[in-house]
């Protein structure tokens, strides 16, 4: 089991007094422990079983506005007093940055709240294989699937956040993830495609059967696929790909990016850059959520953010450093998101469907396609036609792109959001984008 949180206390408070004995005149310290198990399965049968507990601490120091930082996985007291002393003495010889500095204390949290988001429950090997052959059985059921390989990862993680204006804090999470990857075949092609399931609570994960047919029935749809032309049309990403959409807004609107003025959203705040039916929230007190946190990764507080309201940018993702070259203060994002997520739309996924005779239902990208300086996207991509609502057959090698500045305008959402990331997206469809086939 993972170390409580006495222990990692200790640790912490430990190398705090001893960077203050070597001459930093601040510092701050993570200690984290996190224990993780995976069982793994190919085509119905045991392939590896694996087991990881990770022990480490990190320790930052300053100098005034000198900064210096060191990892160690070794936390006994002979091999820190030689990191901490070697960590300061780095230290001394680094070049002055004025923004280098802890965060302002009134903007460190001063509570943890229970966000229920750790799982005490502990299921033995003998467990995760009775549920991985219940799923490849489930996939198994079509005599089109030909391979599959599934896994089932229990993680327990603990950790302690402190820093020398004292703030001392930190709280257990867990996961659990069930995974499935199958591999279909016709007279046509063979296809792959995955589904899997992630939560806090045990209790809360899918059933095996449902994912191992959801994984071969996604899997079976794609076979036989048939290409298309190149043309404009409208095309609608699956959930699963929509929030990749998000998670590249997200970095484009990230401190760091803005700072450096390497994004295309540099100086929009309180400018339209989606439609009006468009908000966008970061909420990081969902309870039992994947990306829920009570501060971030510098012990500031986390409230909600309406990064978007109703297609106006209002907010930037704001750390300490970044915040400071900016001239803005900390709301809690460094270390990136928490739960980040599209407001609900206003029409149904069917009526979405039907909005046009014709488009096409993205269900994979290939590639890293999203340029956040210049906001060019372009990605390949796998999914199927769709004609007044119907879907009428899978089409592969195809190319879509855009800019985002063109894509937020034109985006359209579903009603259909579910929270099963950390980062969550209702369908979308985006008006008149370019497709590159055969």
């Amino acid at each position: 089991m993972v170390k409580d949180q006495e222990f990692l206390r200790k640790k912490a408070s430990y190398c705090l007094g001893l960077a203050k004995k070597f001459g930093a005149t601040s510092s701050s310290v993570i200690v984290n422990n996190s224990v993780a198990e995976t069982v793994n399965f190919r085509n119905k049968k045991l392939d590896e079983s694996n087991r990881s507990d990770d022990l480490g601490i990190n320790i930052t120091t300053y100098i005034g506005k000198k900064k210096s930082s060191i990892f160690s996985s070794n936390l006994l007291n002979d091999n820190l007093n030689i990191l901490i002393e070697k960590c300061v003495e780095t230290t001394k010889n680094t070049p002055e940055d004025e923004f280098n500095c802890l965060p302002d204390k009134d903007l460190l949290a001063k509570e943890v709240k229970d966000l229920n988001l750790y799982d005490d429950t502990n299921i033995e090997n003998d467990h995760k294989i009775d549920y991985l052959q219940k799923l490849e059985v489930s996939a198994f059921q079509n005599e089109k699937i030909i391979n599959t390989e599934s896994s089932f990862t229990q993680n327990k993680s603990n950790f302690i956040l402190a820093n020398s204006e004292g703030f001392c804090d930190g709280y257990k999470t867990s996961s659990f993830t069930a995974s499935s990857v199958t591999v279909a075949k016709d007279e046509v092609s063979m296809e792959r495609d995955y589904e899997y399931s992630t939560k806090c609570f045990l209790k809360d994960l899918i059933d095996p059967e449902e994912l191992g047919k959801l994984a071969a029935d996604q899997t079976i749809k794609k076979l036989s696929p048939k290409k298309i032309g190149s043309e404009k049309i409208n095309i609608i990403f699956d959930k699963r790909i929509a929030k990749g959409l998000l998670s590249s807004f997200a970095s484009a609107v990230s401190s760091s990016a803005i700072s450096r003025g390497t994004s295309f959203l540099k100086d929009k705040i309180n400018q339209k850059i989606f439609s009006d039916s468009i908000n966008i929230f970061d909420k990081p007190d969902i309870l039992k959520g994947l990306g829920s946190r009570s501060f971030d990764s510098e012990g500031v507080k986390t409230d909600t953010l309406k990064l978007v309201e109703q297609g106006v940018l209002k907010n930037y993702l704001i750390d300490t450093y970044n915040g400071k070259k900016l001239n803005l203060k900390s709301n809690g994002r460094c270390g990136g998101t928490s739960n980040l997520y599209f407001e609900n739309g206003n029409i149904s996924f069917k009526d979405l469907l039907n909005s046009s005779s014709k488009s096409l239902y993205i269900t994979e990208t290939i590639g890293h396609g999203s340029n956040i300086v210049t906001g060019d996207y372009s990605v390949g991509a796998t999914g199927f036609l769709v004609e007044n609502g119907e879907f009428k057959y899978p089409i592969n090698e195809i190319t879509i792109a855009g800019n985002f500045k063109d894509m937020f305008k034109n985006i359209s959402l579903a009603n259909d959001l579910e929270f099963k990331y950390a980062t969550n997206s209702p369908t979308i469809m985006i008006e008149g984008m370019v497709v590159a086939g055969k």
